[in-house]
């Protein structure tokens, strides 16, 4: 073996015998003028840190979920029936030329909550069917136009394999 030989491999039992170093990931929390603030990786300037992570972590709060209520139940073929007897006979319905606004099932305002890696039965537990439906190359994709809940948001979800992979919200003015 030669000396190169010998202190390359002397380097590399270094390398790999050195115990590994320790990775520090600190974040503060520092003032600006204004009333601003501003998140870094190094310490606030004396008099402007607000919060150092490390010794105060933020706290975690955990929302429960609640399903959208499910809809009252139909109702019997016999009271159907006898509630049409009951109603004078209507004139001729004209052709549908108009559009019914569709009723939304969920909660408009769940869907900023809505993340990558919830199925399609939890997305529509929460906020409904989609207003639109598209099938795009490796899956599906949803639309949701704004409702009075989220107010000037469009939401799309991409779709694979029945998870969501991504959650796209545009303001539109």
């Amino acid at each position: 073996m030669t000396a190169t030989n010998r202190v390359h491999l002397a380097a590399l039992l270094v390398l790999v015998l050195a115990p590994p170093g320790v990775a520090r990931a600190t974040i503060y929390k520092c003032g600006l003028d204004g009333g601003r603030f501003l998140y870094q990786d190094t310490p606030c300037a004396p008099g402007r840190e607000l919060r150092d992570f490390d010794r105060d972590p933020a706290n975690v709060s955990v929302v429960p979920f609640s399903p959208a209520p499910s809809p009252p139940p139909a109702a019997s073929t016999k009271a159907k029936a006898a509630r049409a007897a009951d109603r004078p006979a209507a004139a001729p319905k004209a052709a549908k030329a108009e559009t019914r606004p569709r009723k939304t099932v969920g909660d408009g305002r769940q869907r900023r909550f809505l993340r990558p890696g919830m199925s399609e039965g939890e997305v529509l537990a929460r906020v409904g069917a989609p207003d639109v439906k598209a099938k795009v190359r490796k899956g599906v994709r949803w639309q949701y136009m704004p409702v009075p809940e989220d107010d000037h948001t469009m939401t799309t979800l991409t779709f694979e394999r029945g998870a969501v992979v991504d959650v796209e919200r545009k303001i539109i003015r």
